[in-house]
């Protein structure tokens, strides 16, 4: 789940070099820091102590990604993406939601005190 964010947001970062993104300042901005904070809040949340700290980290980052997923819509509605390649790039967000609302299940099921 965390490589699939980290390879999603190095495409996400391949389109944000596109010259017709550059001019789109605000759309750029909001579109690198969502698709950073995906894997970056997996890795924090990782990096805490009980089960319910990550869980909480991990909706967060769950709520980035489909706040990404916004934003690659709207990159295609202004012709910055083309359609299949939103739809691809969506779709790998979507898996990467999937994946970490089984996560949080079982982070919410286990809920170690103390995680390790």
């Amino acid at each position: 789940m965390y490589q699939k964010a980290l390879k999603a947001a190095e495409i996400v970062a391949a389109i944000l070099r596109r010259p017709a993104m550059e001019r789109d300042r605000r759309l750029r901005e909001q579109l690198a820091g969502s698709s950073a904070a995906v894997p970056a809040l997996m890795a924090e949340g990782f990096g805490l102590g009980t089960d319910r700290q990550f869980a909480q980290n991990l909706y967060r980052s769950r709520g980035e990604s489909k706040e990404t997923r916004t934003h690659l819509v709207v990159a295609h509605g202004r012709g910055y993406v083309a359609a299949d390649e939103c739809e691809s790039l969506c779709a790998k967000y979507d898996e990467i939601e999937r994946m970490t609302t089984a996560l949080i299940r079982h982070l919410q099921k286990e809920d170690r005190k103390v995680r390790g």
